[in-house]
């Protein structure tokens, strides 16, 4: 075997190892909650020794801020090629995709949902800027293109709100007025109302809260959509 073979080899089996101990952490959340994501845990569903997987992350708080990294960047892609797939003259449509888009990965990947949106890991301290600081930007402008594609519609509706950009947190600001400097405070306010519509109803689904009161829960997520589209005078083909 040629030492560029082994390397190879080597770089393949470590590739494939690492994917299997982020898979088996989210498994132990989904078993145990977020404070079941130890380290010498997964070495034990793995059969590694502690020290051998301390090669691979060096801390329980290095993979937790990879699988943070890796969930929320998969979701980023998921709905932003959702807006960009739909028609680009049509905002109810596009509102419409982006927020289908996010509860249809939310059911595909609860866990990785309630990673980046519900519990928290006990003890876990996020790197300065935050795990995945690309992918929440995407997310957070990708919700205020919601209310940006809405707005000569809404605006009228909700413009006589009294909010300033005082009333918004400076991290938000940055994320939010390079990508639309023409929005003003209340349309970032509608951002946030309609962020609240859409993850509301998610986290209920997620956390089991609807299948005790509802058998379409789809149904209702569609509807609440339809609904939140039309109070937003957005015309929808």
């Amino acid at each position: 075997m040629t030492a560029t073979a082994g390397r190879g080899r080597r770089e393949r089996l470590r590739t494939e190892t690492t994917a299997e101990i982020k898979s088996v952490a989210m498994g132990l959340m989904a078993a145990g909650g977020p404070d079941a994501i130890t380290l010498r845990a997964i070495a034990r569903e793995m059969g590694m020794t502690a020290n051998a997987i301390y090669g691979y992350f060096a801390t329980r708080d290095d993979l937790v801020t990879t699988l943070v990294h890796d969930v929320y960047t998969a979701l980023a892609d998921t709905v932003d090629a959702a807006w960009e797939a739909a028609s680009q003259q049509d905002a109810g449509s596009r509102i419409q995709a982006w927020a289908t888009a996010f509860r249809d990965w939310a059911l595909a990947n609860p866990q990785g949902f309630r990673l980046i949106y519900g519990d928290p890991v006990p003890g876990y301290q996020a790197p300065a800027g935050g795990p995945a600081p690309d992918a929440a930007r995407r997310v957070c402008t990708g919700l205020t293109a919601l209310a940006a594609a809405a707005w000569p519609h809404a605006g009228r509706l909700y413009e006589d709100g009294d909010f300033t950009w005082s009333d918004f947190d400076a991290g938000l600001l940055d994320k939010v007025h390079p990508a639309f400097p023409e929005l003003p405070p209340a349309a970032v306010a509608l951002a946030l109302r309609i962020w609240g519509h859409l993850h509301g109803l998610v986290s209920l689904e997620i956390y089991g809260h609807l299948h005790t009161q509802t058998k379409r829960p789809d149904k209702l997520f569609q509807q609440e959509l339809a609904q939140l589209v039309r109070n937003l005078g957005v015309p929808h083909r």
